[in-house]
């Protein structure tokens, strides 16, 4: 397995433009896609992996893969921006009442989104038939992510029959990364490297 980490600009740091996340996620995925030979991956296994408010940006971009973020800049711009898998562990997904009251909320739509704006930007409303399949982790005390956002995605998901996994956990909280001590939160790296394995991502034995 190979890993790349990526550091997204952000709304509110003085771009043009508050979608430069998405723009950055989507350039990523084309920049690994198109080196993977030299990197000896196969391109038909990329996938994304997102924890909070990255987990939003890692089901949106998931979604709306052929939305133009950006102008194409170079010949890689023509290649497949789709993840063939996503994780999505603790994270935000809806826009839209009573789930607009955090942080990735203001930093997107500001104190006072319309209804409308709140609708594109909630990724259960971006889903669709050709969106990859989804991993979901989150734990139901979780304080700043509502356990209701990964119940919205999973349910969109299995509406649009893509497969999907989600396990919620009884404890944990928020931000607990590889997981909790003393919470069944620390499961879920083996529950996602099973379900990459049954999925046909990892081999037996691969880590």
């Amino acid at each position: 397995m190979t890993a790349f980490e990526l550091e997204y600009r952000l709304p509110g740091e003085g771009w043009a433009s508050n979608m430069v996340p998405f723009q950055d996620a989507q350039r990523a995925l084309r920049i690994i896609r198109s080196n993977a030979d030299k990197y000896k991956i196969d391109p038909s296994k990329i996938g994304v992996l997102g924890f909070s408010a990255g987990g939003h940006l890692a089901g949106y971009i998931s979604s709306t893969f052929n939305t133009a973020y950006y102008s194409p800049q170079d010949a890689m711009d023509l290649v497949s921006a789709r993840p063939n898998f996503t994780g999505m562990i603790y994270p935000i997904v809806s826009m839209l009442p009573p789930n607009n009251n955090t942080h990735s909320f203001k930093s997107l739509l500001g104190k006072n989104g319309d209804v409308e704006s709140e609708a594109k930007l909630s990724v259960e409303k971006q889903v669709g038939t050709q969106t990859p399949m989804t991993f979901l982790a989150q734990s139901e005390d979780d304080p700043i992510s509502p356990v209701e956002n990964s119940i919205l995605m999973y349910q969109a998901l299995k509406n649009n029959k893509v497969p999907a996994e989600m396990h919620l956990f009884q404890s944990g909280g928020h931000g607990w990364g590889l997981g909790k001590k003393g919470t069944n939160t620390e499961e879920w790296p083996k529950l996602f490297l099973n379900w990459l394995k049954i999925n046909g991502f990892l081999k037996n034995g691969d880590h």
